[in-house]
């Protein structure tokens, strides 16, 4: 064939070749990733999460044993039942939860009983849709959420011994069935804390068939003639007569106000099919997802991009309901009152202020002033801002950091709420001790007095206290000074946050417990977990004084040590001491076995550590750290994650790092460069403007450092970005290579912001 023609006819053959179809970001999802932990090691300690963006309630496969907070592991074999949840995380485990289970055969109620074999071939799970085939009973089982509700799905084999069992729980629950409305209705009391003693969640199950059999579940004694009980442990189990490849469906919903609620909340379903509910909640996870636009990477990692940024989207949960006229109106955690207005929970501010709650006031805004407007409502309610909320106060965790996160939305943009009543709640946390150790400031008596908690007055984890208070003064601070309130009040708490230095110790160059007297904590051992710090050591503590890294470098003694020591981190073996806890606890192990010295990114004390190698004048060092640490910590797969995945933090991390920027301090308008992972990528903000991420020297794997960065044409030797200008819409591109670029970003004014150079 001539040239000419056989040209011809590969671009005709182009032409007419179906348009290659790129995965939507919904598909790209793993539910399953993180999936396969145990309390011994943390892959991520997550659950599939079968919901919508921010819902108030997650569907979930249950394997574990009722009360357990590990409900589903991937190494599991068996099923036991499909349960709403409201869990945070296994550590801090479940509250108002109650499952269903189809089965066929003898009608039994045991959650060993009613097990089912299943394997992970025959299960689909999705964020908007959850499949799996239990092989016990020839069922198929399948789930589509709303906010507040759900639709389920069951295929049965052809008998007449088909069943849904609907399990209460124990510690208080009812049920009573409604065959003439094909309804079952109830409520579980079951918690895990931070409940007010009236605290129930009402639940509707509404069938699409007949019931041709009805038992209720009492405390071990199964009754078919009674339709009702109350209880320590209740349920019921209806039957129906199917043919092979019925299905039975149900329409689920709950409410922590009422049953009338509840059955309010069901019109969330309405009258759709199956499928109108899965198309509407993969809708809802396609508009909040596509909200990034990532290009180029290999398929894992965008399947990990999207994953963690789904995880991102699932916390703080909606706490509250919308009553007859559509209005907000919440069952309040802290007093047991129905009050209108929003309400968020299930979040630990020590985890999330880091950097989840930053990427929510740059990409979700309208949502964390909600948010925000909750918190107010918290503090109105319970007289504290709750640092850890499941689904009122919960005593773990330490810091003050609701500091961080009401001052960085309002220093962001944030506005709508009451402002005012949130200051209010800031400087009363910041000033008074509570009855909780993890509400208010333990130990806030020392701290004003001497600058510092100390170590030998029976104060746990003293010198991470003091660290994260020094922080969240700075944010007080700030947060004053933009509301214009006096001076002399703000200036407190600026001269508060440099409370850090009382405890560094010159000789080790670390930071190091500190008694009353002013005497050092002896012995002193920088690789003891917990003592003085929090689920760490003083390497990773050392670096947490996230508004003042050049007053620490000055600490140090320059630049040149500041940086040693960084590198240390990295060189170190994963050598620690766990006496403090007696055991090794599984943040430890995390660290020992990543292969990365005693750097410990599964664990949130240290994520940003490998961004400060900016304000030292070795920008290329972080660019190195932050693509090590995303290519061998993450993967899309059920042990994807290196630590506990903490409600959206450690997924945040990995979302704004593969975009190429960090928030190092939360309260301050800047982002830390790091470097970006995708050749391109587009973020769509909520005020219509763009911000795109062009990196074409991506395509390269060996690319991770950055040669050169335009910032809207403009040639950008900084090694930080201000959120205001990228709220204009901003274009930045990169020029990657494969060496360091050591003249870029070396400048002293190239540094991010600290406090000691303002």
């Amino acid at each position: 064939m001539p040239k000419p023609l056989l040209l011809l006819c590969l671009l005709l053959a182009t032409l007419a070749a179906p348009a290659q179809t790129l995965p939507e970001p919904v598909d790209l999802v793993s539910p399953l990733m993180g999936t396969d932990s145990k309390p011994e090691l943390s892959n991520g300690n997550t659950y599939p999460a079968i919901a919508l963006p921010w819902g108030m309630n997650c569907w979930m496969p249950q394997t574990g044993k009722m009360g357990s907070g590990w409900a589903y592991q991937y190494a599991a074999d068996k099923i036991r039942g499909f349960k709403q949840t409201h869990q945070p995380s296994p550590w801090m485990n479940d509250y108002g939860q109650f499952a269903l289970m189809p089965i066929t055969g003898q009608r039994r109620f045991g959650e060993d009983e009613r097990a089912s074999w299943f394997s992970h071939k025959s299960e689909e799970a999705r964020p908007y849709y959850y499949r799996v085939y239990l092989a016990d009973h020839d069922i198929t089982t399948e789930i589509a959420p709303t906010e507040r509700a759900a639709r389920f799905r069951f295929t049965f084999p052809r008998t007449d011994s088909a069943y849904v069992v609907l399990d209460a729980l124990d510690r208080g629950s009812s049920v009573q069935v409604l065959p003439g409305q094909r309804r079952i209705t109830g409520y579980t009391t079951r918690n895990s804390k931070g409940v007010p003693a009236n605290f129930k969640n009402y639940f509707v199950i509404e069938f699409d068939h007949d019931f041709t059999s009805t038992a209720i579940f009492q405390d071990k004694v199964l009754d078919a003639v009674r339709l009702a009980a109350e209880a320590n442990h209740t349920g019921a189990v209806v039957g129906f007569k199917t043919r092979k490849g019925e299905q039975v469906q149900a329409r689920v919903a709950s409410s922590f106000i009422s049953p009338e609620q509840a059955l309010r909340n069901l019109e969330e379903v309405g009258p759709d099919d199956f499928e109108t509910v899965k198309r509407k909640a993969r809708a809802a996870w396609a508009t909040q997802l596509g909200r990034i636009q990532i290009e180029g990477g290999t398929e894992a990692q965008q399947r990990t991009f999207y994953s963690c940024l789904y995880r991102s989207l699932l916390f703080p949960r909606k706490f509250y309901e919308l009553d007859a006229q559509g209005q907000p109106v919440h069952y309040s955690p802290y007093n047991g009152q129905v009050l209108p207005g929003y309400l968020y929970t299930d979040t630990g501010f020590w985890d999330t202020f880091r950097c989840l709650f930053p990427f929510l006031n740059l990409m979700y805004p309208s949502v964390n002033s909600q948010i925000q407007a909750g918190l107010a409502n918290a503090y109105k309610e319970g007289g504290w801002l709750p640092e850890w909320g499941s689904p009122g106060y919960r005593n773990i965790m330490i810091g003050n950091n609701s500091a961080s996160v009401v001052a960085d939305a309002y220093l962001k943009g944030g506005r709508g709420y009451d402002i005012n009543t949130l200051y209010e709640a800031l400087l009363h946390g910041a000033n008074n001790a509570s009855p909780m150790t993890a509400v208010g400031r333990a130990g806030v008596e020392y701290y004003n007095k001497l600058g510092y908690v100390p170590y030998d007055v029976k104060i746990n984890e003293s010198a991470a206290r003091t660290l994260e208070y020094a922080y969240d003064d700075f944010a007080i601070s700030q947060l004053g000074k933009a509301l214009g309130r006096p001076k002399k009040e703000w200036s407190l708490y600026a001269r508060r946050s440099q409370n850090y230095r009382h405890l560094f110790d010159k000789q080790t160059g670390l930071m190091r417990g500190k008694n009353q007297n002013g005497t050092w904590q002896a012995p002193f051992n920088p690789f003891k977990w917990g003592d003085a710090f929090t689920e760490g050591n003083s390497w990773h503590y050392t670096w947490s004084v996230f508004h003042d890294i050049h007053g620490l470098m000055t600490l140090m003694g320059g630049p040149k040590p500041f940086v040693a020591t960084l590198d240390t981190v990295f060189t170190l073996a994963p050598v620690f001491d766990a006496s403090y806890y007696g055991e090794v606890i599984h943040e430890i192990r995390e660290m020992q076995i990543a292969g990365m010295g005693n750097y410990a990114h599964g664990n949130q004390p240290i994520q940003h550590m490998t961004y400060l190698y900016n304000y030292a004048g070795q920008p290329w060092k972080t660019q190195y750290w932050v693509r090590e640490t995303m290519n061998r910590l993450y993967l899309p797969t059920p042990d994807g994650y290196c630590g506990d995945e903490d409600n959206g933090q450690t997924s945040a991390w990995y979302v704004f790092s593969a975009l190429g920027f960090y928030p190092v301090c939360p309260a301050t308008d800047e982002y830390v460069l790091g470097a970006p992972l995708f050749p391109r990528a587009t973020l769509r903000l909520e005020n219509g403007k763009t911000i795109v991420l062009n990196a074409p020297g991506n395509r390269e794997a060996a690319n991770r450092y950055i040669g050169g960065l335009r910032l809207n044409g403009q040639d950008y030797p900084r090694n930080f970005l201000r959120h205001a200008e990228l709220l204009q819409g901003a274009t930045l591109d990169f020029d990657m290579t494969s060496q360091p670029n050591r003249q870029r970003g070396t400048q002293p004014q190239d540094a991010p912001y600290s406090f000691s150079r303002q």
